[in-house]
């Protein structure tokens, strides 16, 4: 795995749109919000070969606090307007950065860390409440076809319609 490259933006996209078809399914047998933000976490990690850390972090009382989230042990508490995270909490949009080593003010939770993207996450009536973060082991794992796949994602959270099973007689 450490020699595997990041998908190309076709390949990418193909990728990402049968896991937005996985996770329709999924998410429509669970109405809770935790469970589903659970399962996304889960799906993304395992399926995207580069995503070495994937998780939430979200706002409390000012604060930036680790939720659910898969990799390895992750900074439960981001410092006020430092790092990825914040930049992402603090201009409201979507951070892609190529080397972290680069990014003025990077928390090292993993120092094997080497790209990251910090996706917003809204509830549906638009208050920002976290960020989807992602961390590669490989420079420059991220781009434009993740951060709107991943915004998209995201929204499905909330917006996929709960099927109750139907009832066996």
């Amino acid at each position: 795995m450490e020699n595997s490259k990041p998908l190309n933006t076709t390949r990418k996209k193909e990728r990402y749109n049968r896991l937005k078809i996985q996770l329709r399914e999924l998410l429509s047998k669970c109405e809770n919000i935790e469970a589903r933000m659970a399962t996304v976490i889960a799906v993304l990690h395992h399926k995207m070969e580069y995503f070495f850390w994937t998780g939430f972090y979200f706002l409390q009382n000012d604060r930036l606090i680790v939720k659910m989230y898969q990799g390895p042990v992750a900074c439960m508490e981001l410092q006020k307007d430092t790092g990825v995270c914040w930049a992402g909490i603090n201009q409201r949009k979507i951070i892609v950065v190529r080397d972290v080593h680069q990014f003025p003010g990077h928390i090292a939770c993993d120092s094997r860390s080497k790209s990251e993207i910090v996706v917003p996450f809204f509830n549906p009536q638009g208050t920002l409440i976290g960020v989807l973060d992602v961390d590669s082991d490989k420079i420059d794992a991220f781009d434009w076809v993740d951060g709107e796949n991943l915004k998209e994602i995201l929204e499905l959270i909330f917006s996929v319609p709960f099927k109750k099973p139907e009832k066996l007689d």
